[in-house]
């Protein structure tokens, strides 16, 4: 099973939206033959030209990159994507994670949300069952502050910092970006503050950064999470302000056969340097790496893996049979056993697994 490494490259390719819309996107890491590709939704304040050198997202593409090939991009209006007049919210994330799933090539990809962006990978999931293997969601929850009944207070607080996002966002050293920084890690070093700070400055304007805000705190995925088939892992940091854990229990519960795993960390998302981080890292590759590669390896006779590439280019029975230079007959038998030994239960579910496998594309 051969895995070539590659390096992280600023390299952007864009995915086009019904609007018009461009979103752009990157990929770096390891592809493996059988092996999804791992898709970050879109998160908050992203800027994937600048990843491969944040001392935020470098250490984390890097050290998932080891194992995963892993495709990144920004939503619209934020980092180097364009921007339409579709009001950010579910629907709209959706749609731009669809576009970037189809843009990146894979049949079938593994997805991971963070924070925010965890609605989105789960409406994807629900409604795309076929496309997505593996569902990895942090920080995440069912339903945002406005489907809370939140007191007045509570309401007052999100309205004054959608105000001074508004006014204040943008700004160099500006401290509405440190109040988010502070509350999003605050165990970060110097360095890493100062990089999410910039990181937010340079993603968008104050305009767009409250639309977001306010659109978060507006989401609710209860509906979708019934509908969630494939195997999901829930982490969260246990200690972190933004998101309470018990918002990533809930998160789990509702989600069917869903794995739930708390991270020692006061950090919103792990940093490097904490073992929180190497723990975060591992159960993703391990979750997406471990269970779904079946590879041409040792398994696999030569026959097999013609047959295997025969099945991935859709090839009927006949076709194989002439291909091979065998009868039809054995081309049924043949199958039959390539079937069991893939653990599929027919000809559609043997192709997407012999597509995922890296056969048919020669």
């Amino acid at each position: 099973m051969a895995a070539n490494p590659v390096p992280l490259r600023s390299e952007l390719r864009f995915a086009t939206l019904a609007s018009g819309a461009r979103i752009a996107w990157a990929e770096s890491g390891r592809s493996v033959a059988g092996q999804p590709p791992l898709v970050r939704a879109a998160h908050w304040m992203t800027h994937v030209e600048h990843d491969a050198q944040s001392p935020l997202w470098q250490p984390w593409l890097t050290r998932l990159g080891r194992s995963l090939r892993v495709v990144r991009y920004d939503e619209r209006g934020c980092g180097s994507s364009s921007g339409d007049d579709t009001p950010p919210g579910l629907a709209a994330a959706t749609e731009e994670l669809a576009a970037v799933v189809d843009a990146c090539g894979s049949p079938r990809v593994a997805v991971l949300g963070l924070s925010g962006s965890c609605a989105a990978a789960v409406a994807y999931a629900a409604r795309h069952p076929e496309r997505v293997s593996h569902l990895v969601l942090h920080g995440g929850y069912t339903h945002g502050l406005l489907h809370r009944e939140p007191s007045a207070d509570a309401l007052a607080y999100h309205r004054a910092q959608l105000q001074l996002m508004a006014l204040g966002w943008g700004r160099h050293h500006s401290a509405v970006q440190q109040f988010f920084t502070s509350t999003l890690l605050p165990e970060a070093t110097p360095e890493q503050a100062a990089a999410l700070n910039e990181q937010q400055r340079l993603s968008c304007d104050g305009a767009r950064a409250a639309a977001i805000l306010d659109a978060r705190a507006a989401l609710d995925v209860r509906p979708f999470l019934p509908q969630v088939r494939c195997p999901t892992l829930v982490l969260h940091c246990d200690g972190e302000a933004m998101v309470p854990v018990e918002r990533g229990r809930e998160l789990a519960a509702a989600i069917a056969g869903a794995r739930f795993e708390p991270l020692r960390s006061r950090n919103h998302i792990p940093l490097a340097g904490e073992a929180a981080f190497e723990r975060f890292c591992d159960a993703i590759t391990e979750f997406v790496g471990g269970s779904s590669s079946i590879g041409p390896g040792p398994q696999f006779t030569r026959r097999e893996r013609e047959l295997l590439d025969a099945v991935a280019r859709g090839l009927d029975n006949l076709q194989i049979a002439a291909h091979l230079g065998v009868a039809d007959k054995t081309v049924r038998n043949a199958l039959s056993q390539l079937y069991a030994k893939l653990g599929v239960e027919g000809r559609p579910q043997a192709i997407v697994r012999a597509r995922e496998m890296g056969h048919g594309q020669g």
